[in-house]
């Protein structure tokens, strides 16, 4: 029968017992390091906070653009008529989407910011006083 080796500081631990507590500690610290960009406040450059609206502007303008062109090709007598009136609409409305959906989240990024630079005590004393 072997009897397993005690521990140098004397307690009784089990060896299972020591992984789990390496485990939960693990994921202790993953859980910190999620919370932790919450705290800390790094500024980001201009391109970083807008860099994907401004790529959803951009390709919605190129898109809109190309079915500009394919729909005035539609009214210039070539072969493909029916393929460049169906498809010259299309790109138009994509494109469109695209370019609306990029400049409406631009309002949405600074109205974020905004909020995000403001404390928890100014907003407090705020609704104190506009509440009344």
């Amino acid at each position: 029968v072997e009897i397993p080796p005690k521990s140098p500081d004397g307690s009784e631990k089990s060896p299972q017992s020591k992984e789990l507590l390496t485990s939960n500690t693990a994921s202790t610290l993953c859980i910190s390091s999620r919370s932790e960009s919450v705290w800390t406040s790094a500024s980001r450059s201009k391109w970083d906070i807008y860099h994907k609206p401004v790529i959803v502007v951009s390709v919605g303008a190129a898109i809109f653009l190309f079915g500009i062109v394919i729909t005035s090709l539609s009214c210039i007598q070539i072969r493909n008529k029916n393929v460049y009136k169906m498809c010259g609409p299309a790109f138009l409305s994509l494109g469109l989407m695209l370019l609306v959906c990029g400049l409406v989240w631009i309002p949405i990024i600074r109205k974020k910011q905004k909020q995000r630079q403001k404390s928890q005590f100014l907003q407090s004393l705020k609704s104190f006083f506009f509440n009344r």
